[in-house]
């Protein structure tokens, strides 16, 4: 029993620090350093205690690695889940599509802002444009899904952006 209990703590607190880890690596790239540092004492905190019980424990079980690597491994995608719904940002998406009037006029239908540059014909004499979005990452899916309805073949670049001056982000 008492094995039993130490690898459920070690598995729930691997989640939680795992998780504060990385979710404290998204914040690094977007630039808060105050609730990252935050994040980071308690991440070394609690990783701390965890690993010196899991390594100076007199019982000796096969159990005390593996719950230590299932807790790593839950926590990442906890960790990763958390920071996909619940952390804000800005995405910037660069389309290269045939040209398609269509498609802008349901783009800016849609509200999204859109630059967009013309590209030389490509190997096949194509028109081609690309086209510059700055969007709220909870629109990506739907963008998506609205390029994707008038061009399958358009070639999409998403890229996380630290910061925006001025223009229209939806």
């Amino acid at each position: 029993m008492e094995l039993f209990l130490l690898c459920i703590k070690i598995f729930f607190a691997r989640i939680l620090d795992v998780s504060i880890g990385t979710v404290r690596t998204l914040l690094m790239v977007k630039g808060k350093t105050l609730v990252m540092v935050i994040l980071a004492f308690f991440e070394a905190l609690i990783w701390f205690l965890v690993a010196r019980e899991a390594l100076i424990t007199n019982m000796k079980s096969i159990f005390i690695p593996i719950s230590y690597s299932l807790g790593y491994a839950s926590g990442t995608f906890i960790g990763s889940f958390i920071s996909s719904h619940f952390i804000k940002g800005i995405v910037g998406v660069q389309v290269v599509i045939n040209k398609n009037k269509a498609l802008m006029n349901q783009i800016r239908k849609h509200g999204y802002a859109a630059s967009v540059v013309d590209l030389k014909d490509d190997f096949e004499g194509n028109k081609r444009e690309m086209i510059f979005f700055q969007i709220n990452k909870n629109n990506l899916k739907n963008l998506i899904k609205l390029i994707k309805k008038y061009d399958n073949k358009a070639f999409i670049v998403v890229s996380e952006t630290k910061a925006v001056q001025n223009g229209y982000i939806k």
